[in-house]
């Protein structure tokens, strides 16, 4: 199970235990995607999943296909609530991480210095405007 998918599970059951009824989840990304999922979960790359794939590797076109596929899944459950932070140079940004909000119609936070209290004040505004709609 990736990141993502354990974050909908525990957000899911969250909501059915009655614990909750909105979810948030804090992505801080810095616009890179560059570990397929199955990686992620500890299974090989199959390189036949991907057409564009060089030398074994996923191309960047079959990572973004897959995370922005995984940001609408989470943007179609109710009461989900995303919150992207992005820390990707600004100069030099490959617009994923503000593509990946807007594919779970989630809030997009663009930071140039990624500190902790950066993170900090940017989640808790974000959390106030959520908790306030």
């Amino acid at each position: 199970m990736n990141h993502s998918q354990c974050a909908m599970i525990t957000g899911i059951n969250a909501q059915k235990s009655g614990d909750v009824g909105k979810v948030v989840v804090v992505l801080i990304s810095d616009g890179r995607a560059n570990i397929p999922m199955c990686v992620s979960m500890g299974e090989e790359f199959d390189p036949d999943a991907d057409e564009d794939s060089k030398e074994g590797k996923p191309s960047r076109k079959y990572l973004k296909e897959e995370v922005l596929a995984c940001a609408k899944k989470m943007g179609s459950l109710p009461g989900f609530n995303l919150l992207c932070i992005d820390t990707e140079n600004k100069f030099i940004s490959t617009g994923l991480a503000k593509e990946i909000s807007s594919a779970a119609m989630g809030k997009y936070h663009q930071i140039s210095k990624a500190d902790g209290n950066a993170i900090a004040s940017v989640t808790n505004q974000a959390l106030n405007e959520i908790k306030a709609s």
